[in-house]
């Protein structure tokens, strides 16, 4: 499995492993989370994708509750996690609406909250999970400086930003964001073009992709909007003897920015599968063969 360069002294699989469906699972259960975590792990898959949010505020406990059964998984893998949505659900349930929070003293709990429901002393990667209106730079990067410096968080980075928020943020802060997970598939391709990822690629930041298959709406049958895309992507998959969620990945992989798609899945069966894409090659044409298919007309 390829890795990728996060900071000078982290790496990443080239593929993550998604965790916002896995209380969606009918088995919660430490022993199915493990072989998730095991299927993941066979193939070089090694990075996990977590929110406090998740779940209604309840994956990461499922995800401790696994790890404090098999604690030998800890060193084995890199965990991610997003703090900043505040719902009225879950531990959240008395609030009047669904906010952002990016205060310092909300970020400091939060970090706590999921150090504790994670059941770890450390977590690699806290991500602000979407843009605040309301955030102040300053107190918002001061408490990011402080969470790395504390050592409970090794590196930080947002979710969602476009490239003007995340350069606010970072011009108030002595560490570097080392990472902006963005929505990115062939059903939601804006980013390709509107400069999300020439911003990315210009400063060397790795780019992540939540929903790299379109939240299931590649494959819906009953979507008239996708039903060209679709055939397009069976045919070329039947063509390189593959399947079109493979061929979906690669076409993310192919890009130059080194997109590290987030896949969240919880059949065992497609989770042993995920790393097909790292061994399928397209060339140019078939990748823009693909992105006439998703755009509904040729390029200009």
């Amino acid at each position: 499995m390829e890795r990728i360069q996060i900071t000078d002294d982290m790496t990443f699989s080239r593929i993550v492993y998604g965790m916002w469906r896995v209380g969606d699972d009918d088995d919660t259960s430490p022993a199915h989370i493990q072989a998730k975590i095991d299927a993941c792990l066979e193939q070089g898959i090694t990075t996990i994708d977590q929110a406090d949010i998740y779940g209604g505020y309840t994956a990461e406990a499922l995800l401790g509750a696994c790890l404090k059964q098999a604690p030998h998984l800890r060193d084995q893998i890199e965990i991610v996690t997003k703090c900043d949505i505040v719902a009225p659900v879950g531990r959240y349930r008395d609030a009047r609406v669904k906010y952002y929070d990016t205060s310092a003293d909300h970020i400091r709990r939060s970090v706590d909250t999921s150090l504790s429901e994670m059941a770890t002393d450390r977590i690699d990667l806290l991500l602000i999970h979407r843009p605040d209106p309301l955030m102040d730079h300053h107190e918002t990067g001061a408490a990011l400086d402080e969470a790395v410096a504390s050592g409970k968080v090794r590196a930080v980075g947002v979710s969602n930003f476009r490239p003007w928020d995340f350069s606010l943020l970072q011009s108030a802060m002595e560490t570097p964001l080392a990472s902006n997970q963005i929505e990115i598939s062939l059903t939601a391709h804006e980013a390709l073009v509107n400069g999300d990822l020439a911003f990315l690629q210009e400063h060397e930041i790795a780019p992540m992709a939540w929903s790299p298959l379109g939240g299931g709406a590649l494959f819906d049958e009953t979507s008239a909007a996708t039903v060209d895309l679709r055939a397009t992507l069976s045919r070329i998959a039947a063509e390189h003897g593959t399947d079109p969620a493979a061929l979906a990945t690669a076409w993310l992989l192919a890009h130059p920015a080194g997109i590290l798609p987030v896949m969240g899945t919880n059949s065992l069966d497609r989770i042993a599968r995920l790393a097909d894409a790292m061994s399928l090659k397209i060339d140019r044409q078939t990748w823009f063969e693909l992105y006439t298919a998703a755009l509904g007309r040729e390029v200009a």
